[in-house]
C-alpha cells in the first residue's frame, strides 16, 4: 500500500472534493464529522467498505480528548469489579490485535505493580482478578500478545520498584497492559483512511447541518478556518463523532433528539524518568477511582484525576488543586516524595460520558455499556461513549448503524487492516542496527524512531537523504532530529507551530519549558515546508508563545474558572466559528 502523505495540498484538494459533492449525483457516501480516535476509526471503517467518505476536524487531529488520555490500550481492570466480562473481553481483544497486528509500531507492552496491603484474603482476591483477566484475554483464536500475570513478594516488588515505600505493600502482582502515543494513532488512522482513498480536512469546522423540509440531514454546511472560505458538503450518511462536542452537533439538525453527554476532567502530570526508581508501572487504588504511574519514553506520566467540567470545552487545564490531587496519592506510595519542582508537564482531557437514555424520539442501537450508537434525525448518526482502546469497534458499529441493510454487503474489514507504518515493520526492525549506523542515531534513538514511524522509516530517511543535517537532533529539543519536524508538516498534516508542539512531538509537555526554547529552530524547518514568509512565522512563535505562558499560569490557579479565565487570555490559531453562522 502506498501511503498517502498529509499535505496543505492534499487538504486543499480534499475540500475541493467536498465542495464538488453538490452535484448531480456526487454526494458522499458517509461524511464523518470529528478528527478524534473514534472519527479517525469511523473514517478508516468506512473507505474500507468501499463508501466514498470525507472527514472534518475543527481543530487539528486529535486535538481534543484523543491527544490527552492516559495513553493506555488496556482492558480495564476495574469492569472486573463490575463483572462486565464482556466489555473487558471485547477490550483485551482490541488491546492484542492493535499490539500484534493492526498497529504494533505505534503500540507497546507495559507492565503493572498493583501492590498488596493484605497477605491472604487480597492476594486471593486481586490475583483471581488478574487471573481472569489473563483468561479474558486468551479466549480469542490469536497467539496470546501478552506474558501472564506474576505474584511477587516484598523482595521481588522492591526488585522491581525501588522507590515504592517499603511500608506501603508486602508484594505485589505484575500483570501487563499497553501504551500509545493516542495523538499519534489518530494521525496515522487519518493517514491509512486517505491512503485508501478518503478525503481529510483538518481546521474544518461544521457550522450548520443541511437538511431537507422535513428534517432529513443531506449534507453540512463547513468554513475552512485557514482561509475562512465557506463550503457545503452533501452525504447520504453524516455521522457524528465529536465527543464532548456530542450534544452541540446534534442541535444543528433541528430537533431534540439525541445523546446526552457529559464532560469530566481528567489531568496528567509528567516528571523525569530519573525521579523515580522503577522498572514498571504502579495502579493504586483511589477513594474516587484509579491512579497510574506510567513508565513512558524519558519520563513519567501520572493520572487521573475525575472531576466536572462546566467550562468552555476547547482548553481544559490543570489547576493547582488537581496537581496537588494527584502529587498526594502518587507521594502515598513512593519513597522519594515529588513535589511541584519536579514537574515538568501537565495536560488535561474531557472524558465524554455518556449518560443514560437517548432524548425522546430517538431510534437507538444499545451496542455496549460503554457506547451508543443513535439516530436523532434520518441521515445523521450519532455516537458517543466508549473509550480510545475500542475505536475500531466503536467505528465499526457506526458505520453499520449509518447505513443499515448495506451492512450485510459490505462488512467491515478494519481487523484485517494494519495501519500505516505497521506493514513491513519487521524488516527495519532487523535493518535497525544498519540504518542508525548509517546517520549517528544509537539504540534509543532507532527504537523511538520505530515506536513513531514504523516502516513510514523510510519516508524520514529519505528526506535525511536530500539534507543530511536534518539527521541531527535539534539544539533546545535532542530527544528529535530536524527530519522528525520536516515530516510533521510534509507528510502528517501540521498546519501550525502549534499541531507540531502539542500532537505531532510531544514537546508542549515533556520539557519544562514546553518547548518554547526550540520554537525558533523548529519554525526555521517547517517554514519553507507551509510557505510561511517571516511576518507569518513570527506571529506562529508568538501565538505558541502566549498559549505556553496562559498554560502555565493556568496551574498556578486554584479552580477551574480562574484556570479558564487565564488560558483564554491566549491568541487563538485558527478561532472557532459560532455553530449556526452560515455566511457569517
Amino acid at each position: 500500500m502506498r501511503t498517502a502523505p498529509l499535505t496543505v495540498q492534499a487538504r486543499t484538494d480534499a475540500l475541493a472534493a467536498l465542495a464538488a459533492s453538490t452535484g448531480s449525483g456526487r454526494e458522499l457516501d458517509v461524511l464523518v464529522i470529528g478528527g478524534g480516535v473514534t472519527g479517525a476509526g469511523i473514517a478508516l471503517d468506512a473507505v474500507g467498505r468501499g463508501l466514498s467518505t470525507a472527514i472534518v476536524e475543527a481543530q487539528d487531529w486529535a486535538s481534543g480528548t484523543s491527544s490527552r488520555s492516559s495513553k493506555l490500550v488496556h482492558g480495564g481492570l476495574r469492569y472486573l469489579q463490575m463483572l462486565d466480562f464482556n466489555l473487558v473481553h471485547e477490550a483485551l481483544t482490541e488491546r492484542d490485535l492493535l499490539i500484534s497486528s493492526l498497529a504494533p509500531h505505534l503500540v507497546k507492552p507495559v507492565s503493572f505493580l498493583y501492590p498488596l496491603e493484605n497477605r491472604v484474603w487480597e492476594r486471593a482476591y486481586v490475583g483471581a482478578g488478574v487471573a481472569l483477566y489473563d483468561t479474558l484475554a486468551s479466549a480469542t483464536r490469536r497467539k496470546r500478545a501478552m506474558p501472564l500475570h506474576q505474584h511477587l513478594s516484598r523482595k521481588g516488588m522492591e526488585r522491581m520498584f525501588p522507590d515504592l515505600r517499603h511500608d506501603a505493600a508486602i508484594g505485589a502482582i505484575r500483570y501487563w497492559d499497553a501504551a500509545v502515543d493516542d495523538a499519534r494513532l489518530v494521525e496515522t488512522l487519518v493517514r491509512t483512511a486517505v491512503s485508501y482513498g478518503a478525503h481529510a480536512a483538518s481546521r474544518t469546522q461544521v457550522v450548520d447541518l443541511v437538511k431537507t423540509a422535513g428534517g432529513a440531514v443531506t449534507g453540512a454546511h463547513l468554513v475552512d478556518l485557514e482561509t475562512g472560505d465557506q463550503i457545503e458538503v452533501r452525504a447520504r450518511a453524516v455521522i457524528n463523532a465529536t465527543g464532548v462536542w456530542t450534544e452541540q452537533t446534534e442541535a444543528l439538525a433541528g430537533t431534540d433528539g439525541g445523546l446526552r453527554v457529559l464532560a469530566s476532567k481528567g489531568i496528567h502530570i509528567v516528571v523525569p524518568r530519573e525521579r523515580i526508581q522503577g522498572r514498571t508501572g504502579l495502579i493504586l487504588q483511589t477513594e474516587k477511582s484509579v491512579l497510574f504511574i506510567i513508565p513512558w519514553s524519558r519520563y513519567w506520566v501520572i493520572g487521573t484525576t475525575d472531576t466536572p467540567w462546566k467550562q468552555e470545552l476547547v482548553h481544559p487545564v490543570a489547576t493547582a488543586a488537581d496537581i496537588d490531587y494527584v502529587l498526594e496519592h502518587a507521594n502515598a506510595v513512593l519513597a522519594k516524595p515529588l513535589t511541584r519542582e519536579d514537574i515538568i508537564g501537565t495536560w488535561a482531557g474531557l472524558r465524554p460520558l455518556l449518560q443514560p437514555g437517548t432524548k425522546e424520539g430517538t431510534s437507538s442501537a444499545k451496542v455496549s455499556r460503554e457506547h451508543t450508537v443513535a439516530s436523532p434525525t434520518p441521515g445523521l448518526t450519532v455516537i458517543a461513549g466508549g473509550k480510545l482502546t475500542t475505536y475500531r469497534v466503536m467505528a465499526k458499529d457506526a458505520v453499520d448503524f449509518a447505513i443499515g441493510a448495506r451492512a450485510q454487503s459490505l462488512p467491515s474489514i478494519t481487523d484485517n487492516l494494519p495501519l500505516a507504518g505497521a506493514e513491513g515493520l519487521a524488516v527495519f526492525q532487523r535493518k535497525a542496527r544498519q540504518i542508525g549506523e548509517r546517520w549517528g542515531w544509537d539504540s534509543f534513538r532507532m527504537d523511538h524512531l520505530l515506536h513513531r514511524y514504523g516502516s513510514l522509516l523510510t519516508e524520514l530517511v529519505d528526506l535525511v537523504e536530500a539534507t543530511p543535517d536534518l539527521a541531527k537532533p535539534l539544539v533546545n529539543a535532542p530527544a528529535y532530529i530536524g527530519a522528525e519536524i520536516v515530516y510533521a508538516a510534509s507528510h502528517e498534516g501540521a498546519l501550525h507551530l502549534d499541531d507540531v508542539l502539542m500532537h505531532r512531538t510531544r514537546l508542549n509537555y515533556e520539557q519544562a519549558d514546553r518547548g518554547v526554547g526550540a520554537l525558533e529552530e523548529i519554525a526555521a524547518l517547517i517554514a519553507p515546508v507551509l510557505g510561511w514568509d517571516a511576518e507569518r512565522t513570527a506571529t506562529e512563535i508568538a501565538t505558541y508563545r502566549s498559549r505556553a505562558a496562559a498554560e502555565e499560569q493556568a496551574e498556578d490557579q486554584p479552580d477551574d474558572a480562574a484556570a479558564e479565565k487565564v488560558r483564554l487570555e491566549a491568541t487563538e490559531v485558527a478561532p472557532l466559528r459560532p455553530l449556526g453562522a452560515v455566511g457569517a
